[in-house]
């Protein structure tokens, strides 16, 4: 199985300036501080985080919405690390990316017509001539009535307009989509149909996914590998089944043990209670050390002092952490 992106110790850092009268100070938020993943063809990667950790912004970096700080990011092997702007027209062709809310990434002012003729447009996937027929096949993939082409966005429901944003990012057959949490600002009601779809599209046309999300349970029946993110780090990443079987990381674990469960069968198996104390430190002030230090509660003085690496400890997974910086598979 082939890589179809590869991300090598990318970082964005976004500088903060604060002047007084005697000197100017700059500061670095450090959203995303050297995240290193692959993505496999048709394979989906589910990447997890609570608010702030620099899941989203990762994406974006990767679709080039943000330009890296620093590090690699390979799409086919090709060095893509600038932003969209300035990548070749067959890159962003096939790097597609459906946004969080639909509300905000569709231009109200358009048509559902005139939003899904841009991309066909402009990457000239058909002619003037078979605009028509091909917007049909869009809204028919996602299961949306013909006649809604001519519809604003303001006109339809929340869900219709995420199935939209769906069509629209499938318009220049793309072979990778970023989802930047496509369901948390729909309703509950209407979640579970955008994932069965997404699911039905990933698997029909060969996709591959980087699925951003902070619901963990999501993840369980929808990724094939899991990362975790946590101040703009990846503390663990492992292949689903093994990632919720055998969680390594303190962090894991404690969100892991977190996830309702609805029957005494998945309570029988779920993980012991990991109590965090302590506050998540602020991305501008990242403590010395490991930055889950604050919350941990395995902490040695070493996490205190040393960053711990990346190991693979088993075939695949992944963990960042001093209690198994000896173990490699």
């Amino acid at each position: 199985m082939s890589e179809i992106l590869t991300v090598k110790g990318l970082k964005k850092y976004f500088p903060i300036v604060s002047s007084t009268f005697s000197r100017r100070q700059v500061n670095y938020i450090k959203a995303v501080d050297n995240v290193s993943f692959f993505l496999n063809e048709g394979e989906i990667l589910g990447l997890v985080g609570e608010s702030g950790s620099g899941k989203s912004t990762t994406a974006y970096v990767i679709v080039g919405i943000y330009s890296p700080t620093a590090g690699d990011i390979l799409f086919k092997g090709r060095n893509i690390n600038v932003v969209a702007t300035k990548r070749p027209l067959e890159v962003k062709k096939e790097v597609a990316i459906v946004f969080q809310d639909p509300g905000t990434s569709l231009n109200p002012q358009h048509n559902i017509r005139e939003i899904l003729s841009v991309p066909l447009k402009v990457h000239k996937v058909v002619s003037k001539k078979h605009l028509n027929s091909k917007i049909e096949e869009l809204l028919d993939i996602v299961e949306l009535p013909k006649n809604y082409m001519y519809k604003q966005p303001r006109a339809i429901g929340g869900g219709e307009r995420q199935m939209v944003a769906i069509a629209r990012a499938l318009a220049t057959n793309p072979s990778l989509i970023v989802l930047d949490e496509p369901t948390s600002a729909l309703d509950v009601s209407v979640q579970a149909k955008i994932i069965n779809k997404l699911l039905d599209i990933q698997k029909e046309f060969q996709l591959s996914y980087l699925f951003i999300t902070h619901d963990l349970s999501l993840m369980r029946n929808v990724a094939t590998r899991i990362a975790i993110m946590y101040l703009g780090k990846i503390n663990e990443l492992a292949p689903a089944a093994e990632f919720f079987q055998n969680p390594l990381h303190p962090y894991t674990q404690m969100l892991i043990s977190s996830v309702p469960v609805v029957s005494k069968a998945e309570e029988s198996i779920k993980k012991k209670k990991i109590i965090s104390a302590g506050e998540i430190p602020s991305s501008v002030n990242i403590p010395p050390g490991c930055g889950f230090n604050t919350r941990c509660p395995f902490k040695k003085d070493l996490c205190f002092e040393v960053d711990p690496e990346m190991v693979e400890v088993m075939p695949g997974h992944y963990v960042r952490c001093h209690l198994y910086q000896g173990m490699r598979c």
